[in-house]
């Protein structure tokens, strides 16, 4: 006998209704003439779709094991019997499958639809050390977004005297990239013996990582003429460059929220402005998204994908081959991999962490998703 369907699926349903009413508004010729509206419909039903496709998968699966139950009951023939009693068992599982897939997009929210990030890394305490160690994160980095597809633009980028990373702004984009990165803000921590130790002693160093969601224009309103103040100077740098004959370098401070940002690579006053809109949009997004989080989960304050800064959530130990992530009691003994982009092994098990906290805290508002 089919299994009834748990009761949060009615929220998927709802889903599913909505996603087919946008397609039918963007179907009609008054709203496709409108490319604001149409924009706007397009980006909600595409994240509809995250949900409502596995859904209607589900749907299918359900029809199949109906008729499989239905050959089962009524056929008196052994071999197809056999035969609907293996293909039911399939089903079966495949259903579990797209429950279970289904649960997870329905508490990733719209974190799941964020397709390009701002990562901005940035030495802390430990003068050069930190700033090397902080290339090595920028490295490790670029080789995960590489490996998952996603493509990287760097934007800014500060070197020390020794070839480490004072600061480092990427943009990285993808399908899903944000819940790829979202582990890895706060702080990072190194101990090894650093090259400028002559001593042989061990130092501990650190950086901090973050990241950003970058809205879309449509989801951010900034009145740039009232609400940000441009300040324009030199970029600073070495003597004699044409970069510093100009006045190229760009910083805005929007005056609703107190938040800045400057941004001086590039020779273009115009480029640096472009790269400093966009960075500002995503740390708005972030504040706007962090409130959402705050007034959502009050009641609890969950330490993983929090991107507190002050967070100490990894520790390399390079003595010992070693490194740790503390939000879940994990040491991975392959420093080299580790730093190589191999995240997939602290990311997973973080990702189910977050999920459980995440279901508990729907369970706690009333929204049982038990049940299969």
């Amino acid at each position: 006998m089919l299994v009834q369907d748990p009761p949060w699926l009615a929220r998927v349903e709802e889903m599913a209704a909505r996603a087919d009413q946008i397609a039918a508004q963007m179907a009609d010729p008054q709203v496709a003439a409108n490319s604001l509206r149409i924009a706007e419909l397009s980006r909600e039903h595409g994240r509809l779709e995250r949900i409502v496709r596995p859904y209607r998968q589900y749907r299918q699966i359900n029809q199949q094991i109906r008729e499989s139950e239905l050959l089962l009951a009524e056929s008196s023939d052994p071999e197809l019997r056999e035969l609907a009693a293996a293909e039911l068992r399939d089903l079966e599982a495949s259903r579990q499958r797209l429950l279970t897939a289904l649960k997870e997009r329905l508490v990733t929210g719209d974190e799941a639809a964020i397709q390009s990030i701002m990562l901005e890394i940035r030495a802390g305490t430990g003068g050069e050390e930190a700033a090397l160690f902080a290339a090595d994160l920028l490295n490790m980095y670029t080789a995960f977004a590489t490996r998952k597809g996603f493509q990287v633009e760097v934007l800014s980028v500060s070197r020390s005297d020794l070839g480490g990373v004072r600061e480092a702004i990427l943009n990285i984009r993808g399908p899903e990239v944000y819940l790829h990165f979202r582990f890895e803000a706060g702080g990072h921590r190194v101990q090894r013996v650093p090259k400028t130790e002559a001593q042989g002693r061990i130092h501990t160093s650190a950086a901090t990582v973050a990241v950003l969601p970058e809205p879309e224009e449509i989801q951010i309103s900034i009145d740039w003429d009232k609400d940000v103040i441009e300040h324009v100077s030199r970029a600073g740098g070495p003597g004699g460059q044409n970069v510093n004959k100009v006045s190229s370098a760009i910083r805005l401070e929007h005056v609703p929220t107190g938040i800045t940002v400057s941004m001086r690579d590039e020779k273009s006053q115009h480029k640096n402005r472009a790269k400093a809109r966009r960075l500002l949009m995503s740390r708005l997004y972030e504040r706007q998204l962090s409130e959402q989080r705050r007034r959502i989960a009050s009641d609890r304050r969950s330490m993983v994908g929090s991107g507190d800064r002050s967070d100490r959530i990894r520790t390399y130990n390079f003595p010992q081959n070693r490194v740790t992530d503390h939000r879940i009691n994990k040491d991975v003994y392959d420093l080299p991999r580790i730093l190589g982009g191999d995240l997939d092994e602290f990311l997973q098990e973080l990702h189910d962490r977050e999920l459980k906290l995440r279901l508990e805290n729907l369970a706690a508002q009333g929204v049982p998703l038990d049940g299969s």
